[in-house]
C-alpha cells in the first residue's frame, strides 16, 4: 500500500466515505501490509468520522425504550408459580438469541450487497446523518410500541423483526470501518467484540437473577446518565471535539446498567405474554453494549 494513501480529507468534514472511495478501499484492503505511519494516520481521521455514528443513536433508543415501560394493573411474571417463570425467561431468552441471529443474518446479508452499503456511509455526514438518525429513532420507538402496547402477538413479532432489521442497518458504519482499521484481523476484532459483550451481558444478568433484587431504581440514574451523554455530544459536535476513549467506557458502564435494568424489568415488571416486549428491552441494551465496546477496540 503505497503509505501515503489516507481517508479523503474532506471525512472529517461530512463523514461521507461511500461510492469510489468503497471501491478504493477494498482494493487496498486486499495488500498484504500496511506502514505504522498510515495506520496511525488512518486511526485518527477513524477516530474523526465515526464520532457521530458511534453514539447519538443509542443513547435515545434506550431512553425511549425505559419511557415507553408502562406495566398495568395486572398479574405479573412475579407472581407466577416457578415453573410458569421459568417458561417465561427461557421464552425471552430464546427470542433474544433469535433475535441476535437475525441480526448477524441481516448484516450479513446487508454487506452482500453494494448499493445498501454505499448508500448507508453516504448518509454519515451532515444533514443527512441526523435524518438518518431521525429516522432510527421513529422506526424504533414505533417498533417498541408494537412490542409493548399491542394485545397482537404478531404484532409483538413484527415489532422484533423491525428493531433488528434497523439495528443491522445503523451498525453498517461502524462495523465497515472496524472491519478497515482491522484489516487483515477484520473477524478478530468482532469476534473479540461479542465475546466481551456476551461475557459482560450473562454475569450481569446472572446478578440480576441470583441477587433477585428489583433494579428499577437505576431508570432514574440510567435517564439522567444518557441526558448527559446526548448533552456531552451535541457539545462535541457543535465545538468539534473529541469526547475520546473514557466517554466510551463511560456508555459502556450506562449499558451495564441497563441491562440489569432490563433484567430486573423481566422478572420483576413484565406480564406473562409480553416475553417478546422482554428480549426487545434485552436485546436494545446488548446492542448498546456492543456499540461500545466495538468502538473501544476499534480506537485500539
Amino acid at each position: 500500500m503505497n503509505s501515503s494513501w489516507s481517508l479523503p480529507k474532506n471525512t472529517h468534514q461530512t463523514g461521507y466515505f461511500a461510492g469510489s472511495h468503497l471501491q478504493s478501499a477494498r482494493k487496498q484492503l486486499a495488500l498484504s501490509t500496511v506502514t505504522r505511519k498510515t495506520k496511525k494516520a488512518a486511526v485518527h481521521q477513524f477516530n474523526i468520522f465515526s464520532r457521530r455514528c458511534r453514539r447519538y443513536p443509542f443513547l435515545i433508543d434506550i431512553h425511549l425504550f425505559m419511557e415507553n415501560h408502562q406495566t398495568p394493573n395486572v398479574q405479573l411474571v412475579s407472581e407466577l408459580t416457578e415453573e410458569a417463570r421459568v417458561t417465561f425467561y427461557k421464552k425471552t431468552y430464546t427470542h433474544l438469541a433469535g433475535a441476535v441471529l437475525l441480526f448477524i443474518l441481516v448484516e450479513t446479508l446487508f454487506f452482500q450487497i453494494e448499493p445498501i452499503v454505499n448508500f448507508a456511509l453516504s448518509l454519515t455526514g451532515g444533514i443527512s446523518w441526523l435524518l438518518l438518525l431521525g429516522a432510527f429513532m421513529f422506526v424504533t420507538n414505533y417498533a417498541e410500541k408494537l412490542a409493548i402496547q399491542s394485545n397482537d402477538q404478531t404484532m409483538h413479532y413484527a415489532g422484533l423483526v423491525l428493531y433488528v432489521i434497523a439495528e443491522a442497518f445503523i451498525f453498517i458504519p461502524l462495523i465497515y470501518i472496524a472491519m478497515y482499521m482491522a484489516g487483515d484481523g477484520a473477524f478478530n476484532i468482532l469476534n473479540q467484540a461479542a465475546i466481551l459483550t456476551l461475557s459482560l451481558f450473562t454475569g450481569l444478568s446472572a446478578v440480576a437473577f441470583l441477587t433477585k433484587k428489583d433494579f428499577s431504581f437505576l431508570k432514574s440514574i440510567l435517564a439522567i446518565g444518557f441526558a448527559i451523554a446526548l448533552g456531552l455530544i451535541i457539545a462535541g459536535s457543535l465545538f468539534g471535539f473529541n469526547l475520546g476513549l473514557w466517554f466510551s467506557v463511560g456508555m459502556v458502564v450506562l449499558a451495564s446498567g441497563s441491562i440489569l435494568y432490563q433484567t430486573s424489568n423481566m422478572i420483576h415488571k413484565y406480564r406473562p405474554n409480553q416475553y417478546v416486549a422482554a428480549s426487545l428491552g434485552l436485546f436494545a441494551s446488548l446492542m448498546l453494549l456492543f456499540w461500545y465496546i466495538l468502538s473501544i477496540l476499534s480506537n485500539d
